[in-house]
């Protein structure tokens, strides 16, 4: 294995020549799952970003070939913080400031007890804090998206792959029931349509089953249920950045830690920015939405083979060797994010 300095020094073309057999064969998982999706679909709401997960992870003996484990680790990581720093322009500031003072302080205070909750559940079932990160962002904030932005600035530990991919897995598989049983609880509880957005967008996982739910009941309570959902998805930069504060503090004395501020979520936050100011630039438009179109899109394709490359990583043995307390931990937080949201909202109908 090559040195960091000789690996530094070696020429481009051998660089891309080492990544290639890794980097296609994450690319052709993600171009499998995204053909197979609308065809599984029709049975189950499964997204595609799950399917290249199970997909890799079937094909876990094959990637244990030497030459693939360059451009996989290379998908994971480089590859992994560009599409999330994309995703900054599916969020407007403008759709945010419209939810209201109120709406917005129950999603930040049950954002950050449910983050919380992930490190004291982890604690409680013997779980590392690295663990409880994953399981906290992911419940917190978007799902599959948060937890492998979250990866980036979770220290390596033993496991950790593994990790990743349960909690990715585990919260889509909440996120689809949540998609069927929060809609008639909504109806249940008298929740009107804007109120059972909310409900539905700050408590659903996964975006695509956010979507799923809220027009299931209407239009607005789908728009709503959407601005909701990307008021969370824009907290994954301060979230991303208090869980890479954290691991730090823990390594350094004296209060000397400095807080980590990656390049992709000081990107996610910029084109967030630039996001919301093009309704004030018409003339820029035309350019500004095919090229937001194709970045979108870019951001999409890179989760997508990111995580294919996750799932070629994982053995389904060691996921399964997990055990129960792995389950425990997400199910938990995610009690904790809908107990929070649901009960406020349902005071508030008689405040």
């Amino acid at each position: 294995m090559a040195l960091p300095t000789e690996q530094a020094s070696r020429p481009f073309s051998e660089t891309v020549i080492d990544y290639a057999p890794g980097v296609l064969l994450s690319a052709s998982v993600a171009v499998a799952a995204f053909f197979v999706a609308p065809y599984v679909a029709k049975a189950l709401p499964i997204p595609a970003m799950v399917l290249a997960l199970v997909i890799g992870i079937a094909l876990n003996p094959l990637s244990t070939q030497a030459r693939f484990k360059p451009g996989m680790a290379f998908c994971v990581r480089t590859l992994l913080r560009w599409a999330v720093a994309l995703l900054g322009l599916r969020v407007a500031l403008a759709d945010i400031a419209a939810l209201g003072l109120g709406t917005g302080a129950i999603i930040v205070v049950s954002m950050i007890v449910t983050l919380l909750s992930g490190f004291l559940f982890a604690r409680m079932s013997g779980r590392g804090a690295g663990f409880g990160a994953l399981v906290g962002s992911a419940t917190a904030v978007c799902g599959a998206s948060a937890t492998l932005a979250t990866s980036t600035v979770v220290p390596d530990y033993k496991g950790k792959e593994a990790d990743i991919a349960f909690v990715v897995v585990a919260v889509n598989a909440l996120a689809t029931l949540a998609m069927v049983v929060y809609p008639p609880l909504c109806v249940l509880l008298g929740f009107d349509a804007q109120t059972t957005g909310v409900m539905l967008g700050a408590t659903i996982h996964d975006v695509a089953q956010v979507v799923g739910a809220g027009y299931a009941v209407s239009e607005p309570a789908g728009n709503t249920a959407v601005i909701v959902k990307l008021f969370r998805v824009f907290l994954l930069l301060p979230v991303v950045l208090g869980v890479g504060w954290y691991f730090t503090t823990q390594g350094v004395k004296h209060g000397e830690a400095k807080v980590p501020v990656p390049v992709f979520a000081v990107v996610f936050l910029l084109l967030c920015l630039l996001n919301s100011a093009m309704p004030m630039a018409p003339s820029l438009l035309p350019v500004f939405t095919p090229v937001k179109a194709l970045l979108v899109g870019a951001s999409n394709w890179g989760l997508l083979i990111a995580i294919g490359a996750l799932g070629l990583g994982t053995s389904i043995s060691t996921i399964i060797a997990l055990g129960w307390r792995h389950v425990a931990t997400v199910v938990a937080s995610t009690t904790v994010i809908f107990v929070i949201v649901t009960g406020c909202l349902f005071l508030a109908k008689f405040v």
